[in-house]
């Protein structure tokens, strides 16, 4: 991945292409290879950026990305991946996280954080869901934290769909409790 911006869109396509690590690993692991794969691929040597469009995939470790388009920004002499940037139906999956939607989503490669923004972001993980329009997720931790109220490109107006508030909906466990059981005869 270091090397995919020096590369040629041929060899960047070959090099995003590589195996995905394990998703089954209980903790990300933030020094495990980024692959990108996608439809189309351009370098901007200058800009130090790479932006790949058309049904993107960004696989690290345990996370995986899909958005419309991404560009990677890369940063000092050894061409270190910096940050990702995704638009357009945004979604991350990750085992310490959940399902993430939105509409925009950045990857803090050095900070191990995505922060996902919308109109509606929603974050699922088993039949627990919550909403708001803009969520940051520690990739390490698994910690998330979820805000509503302006909706990110509009100045004053709240999100219709949270009411500029944060929504959830959790599903308890099953009650153990003797009144729940039934009771066979003797």
């Amino acid at each position: 991945m270091l090397l995919l911006l020096a590369a040629t869109p041929a060899q960047a396509a070959t090099a995003a292409a590589a195996p995905a690590a394990s998703p089954l690993l209980s903790k990300h692991d933030s020094n495990a290879p980024i692959n990108i794969s996608a439809d189309k691929f351009v370098a901007d040597s200058n800009a130090k950026t790479g932006t790949w469009t058309g049904n993107v995939v960004v696989i690290q470790s345990d996370m995986r990305m899909r958005a419309n388009s991404v560009r990677l920004n890369v940063t000092g002499k050894d061409n270190k991946p910096d940050k990702i940037f995704a638009n357009g139906s945004v979604v991350v999956d990750s085992p310490n996280s959940g399902t993430v939607t939105g509409d925009d989503g950045v990857y803090d490669v050095v900070a191990h954080t995505v922060t996902m923004t919308g109109k509606q972001v929603v974050l699922t993980k088993d039949k627990d869901v919550m909403r708001g329009t803009k969520l940051t997720v520690n990739l390490d931790t698994g910690k998330a934290v979820l805000g509503a109220g302006k909706v990110p490109g509009s100045p004053n107006a709240p999100s219709a769909q949270t009411g500029g508030r944060v929504q959830g909906i959790f599903t308890p466990p099953p009650s153990n409790s003797p009144q729940n059981k039934a009771t066979k005869p003797n």
